[in-house]
């Protein structure tokens, strides 16, 4: 600066505060300091624009400031229009690009001041200049990081995503929260969040909870349902942050939102698929049990109550011995029935398929049904004549039905009415247990105590009842359930406690390709010699079952050879031709009752066979071929006699 007196608040400034002045000046290193005249030449220069701009003082004394701009500034004007305005203004103040001596760039704050003497006389200029490259570079970097945040976030389509202000008011809004939740940005944006919540969340004050839980946990985090803008509902995984600055001070949430409703119905499906996997091999495991029992237990009932019917008739008509005969045989009969029902549940009962008119079937039970109600309890039914027939078991299905009226007796204590109705369903599409197709819906309504969700459940589980000790065996409605499914059909129970119980009984429509063929009259059979005394093989692998198929058949009149199975019985029937008739058990060990008959037809074609069976086992197609007569296990003496009659065309 020289001799240059520095004109400050109308004072000249000494010699020795302007060399002060030029130490100060010449100290700074972070800023370029420096005089223009009031052309534009540079009249100083420190070491800050020595070290940033990359001149010399003897490179750059003299000329213009303009060489610091870049190209474009100076075809634009701007180091002019720079100084016109500061000697106009009084200051001018600005950033951009500057040039350094190599031709690198940088990014300068300038500060450009006029300096004027006493008199308002313009002297010059004073020029600041800062270099803020790295801190525009950060800028720049962090304006990209944001840019590149916001693009992420608003590419997110599977969650929303948005900020929350301090009051819950929704601040910002990214496509994932428009596609989710049915919201356009300018048609939430201000709103408060507990828009999304039910009716039910607002009142309990959900939405300020979890604001409350965040603020002061940092993290809010749960599932629960929401409402999109047209009304439906999602299940909703919800996360809650506070966001706070350097200070600790709250600036808002960010909340992030989830629909997982497919999931929960995912897991929901596998959950219930899972149960029914479960149920189905807990009630094939009965089944398999059930059925194993019940089997063993007819071959027990067959040797007692073929024992006490041969007894009863041998025995004296003794007043007081009558009635105990008569109670064990009514006690057998019952244990029979109880197997016949285990049987059915295990869906290992033979049925004798048929087609079943369902209005004639229930009218011929009415005054069954009503001897079976009290006096307080109605009976109604309604069921069209035009219905079509079913397929099933007409036996069986009365007993069902006849079990399914009991039932709802024993639910109405105090009064009440039972309704029979019956429909014409189509079903275009089924489900796992009922195939498409045309069925006949029979229902039984009672308006009794109904069931809770527990018992519900539970009501077609084996031996499961609610009826007090000797009252029930809880295999009602397994034998109902067991007698539909093996019809083709379904059984659905629909109750609520204190709105009485329905069940209803899919049963598929009767086709003629669904009937099996009738069995061969007795007259197409093979002809045996008509005789009053038989010879009869008795084949069974139980040696009180044996001994007890003996005595009725020689109560009978016939001379009786005895086999414990089928290699006996061949061996016996290979040492003598005077058999007339073969009386087998189905289920013996090492050759089955079928495999019997098959090796008697092919050796002795035309021996007649009567096959003895607690259940249908018999090898697919076996049976048909060979048109086997069946006794049911236990069999009486009657029903004996009279497959024998049928079989041999005269009567015992």
């Amino acid at each position: 600066m020289g001799k240059l007196k520095t004109v400050q608040e109308g004072h000249q400034v000494s010699p020795f505060n302007e060399e002060r002045y030029r130490l100060l000046i010449d100290s700074i290193t972070d800023y370029a300091i420096y005089m223009l005249d009031p052309k534009g030449h540079i009249a100083s220069w420190n070491p800050g624009a020595r070290r940033f701009k990359g001149f010399e003082e003897s490179e750059i004394l003299g000329q213009h400031f303009s060489r610091f701009y870049t190209e474009e500034d100076r075809l634009d004007h701007l180091p002019e229009r720079a100084l016109r305005i500061a000697a106009a203004e009084g200051r001018f103040e600005n950033e951009g690009w500057r040039v350094r001596k190599d031709g690198s760039r940088f990014w300068a704050h300038v500060i450009i001041d006029p300096i004027r003497d006493g008199d308002g006389q313009l002297l010059g200029f004073a020029k600041v200049t800062r270099d803020l490259t790295e801190r525009r570079n950060a800028e720049a970097d962090l304006k990209r990081s944001e840019r590149q945040f916001e693009v992420l976030v608003q590419g997110v389509r599977d969650y929303a995503l948005y900020m929350l202000d301090g009051k819950g008011n929704v601040s910002n809004w990214n496509h994932g929260a428009e596609r989710i939740k049915g919201y356009r940005a300018e048609e939430i944006v201000g709103e408060h969040f507990s828009t999304f919540y039910t009716v039910d969340d607002r009142a309990a004050g959900e939405p300020t909870k979890n604001l409350a839980t965040a603020l002061r946990d940092g993290r809010f985090e749960g599932e629960g349902w929401r409402h999109r803008n047209d009304g439906t509902r999602f299940w909703a995984h919800v996360i809650i942050d506070a966001i706070r600055d350097e200070t600790g001070e709250l600036k808002g949430f960010a909340k992030i939102t989830r629909d997982i409703t497919e999931k929960i119905e995912a897991q929901k499906a596998l959950t219930v698929a899972r149960e029914d996997l479960f149920q189905a091999q807990k009630l094939e495991a009965i089944g398999q049990l059930t059925g194993g029992i019940a089997h063993d237990f007819n071959n027990l009932l067959m040797a007692v109550l073929g024992s006490l019917e041969i007894l009863k008739k041998r025995l004296p008509d003794d007043p007081s011995l009558m009635p105990l005969l008569q109670n064990a045989i009514q006690g057998a009969e019952r244990g029979a029935a109880l197997t016949q029902r285990m049987l059915a549940f295990s869906r290992r009962q033979e049925l004798h398929m048929a087609p079943i008119g369902v209005a004639g079937l229930i009218d011929g039970m009415m005054n069954f049904f009503e001897r079976s109600l009290r006096s307080d309890l109605t009976i109604r039914t309604d069921i069209p004549d035009s219905l079509p027939p079913v397929l099933s078991d007409a036996v069986q299905l009365e007993s069902a039905l006849l079990n399914l009226v009991v039932n709802a007796r024993d639910a109405m204590t105090t009064g009440g009415t039972v309704t029979i109705t019956a429909i014409d369903v189509h079903f275009a599409q089924g489900d796992d247990r009922l195939q498409p197709g045309h069925y006949v819906k029979i229902s039984v309504s009672d308006t009794g105590e109904g069931m809770d969700p527990e018992t519900l459940a539970r009501a077609t589980t084996p031996f499961f009842t609610t009826k007090g000790v000797g009252k029930g065996t809880g295999l009602g409605l397994p034998m109902v359930q067991g007698l539909t499914e093996q019809s083709g059909g379904r059984l659905s129970i629909d109750s609520e406690e204190g709105k009485g119980t329905t069940v209803s009984l899919f049963l598929p429509v009767a086709r003629l390709e669904d009937c099996p063929e009738e069995k061969k009259p007795a007259s197409d059979l093979p002809a045996a010699r008509p005789k009053e005394r038989l010879t009869v093989l008795a084949v069974d692998d139980d040696a009180l079952v044996l001994m007890n198929t003996s005595l009725m058949l020689e109560d009978l009149g016939h001379t009786v050879i005895e086999a414990h199975n089928g290699r006996e019985a061949l061996a016996a029937l290979a040492r003598t031709d005077t058999i007339d008739l073969v009386v087998t058990d189905h289920s013996m060990p090492g050759m089955t009752g079928s495999e019997l008959a098959s090796e008697i037809n092919r050796q002795w074609p035309g021996l007649p066979v009567v096959l003895a069976t607690g259940y249908a086992e018999l090898p697919p197609g076996e049976d048909d071929r060979l048109q086997l007569p069946r006794l049911p296990k236990p069999f009486s003496q009657n029903q004996l006699a009279d497959v024998i009659a049928t079989m041999l065309g005269s009567a015992s």
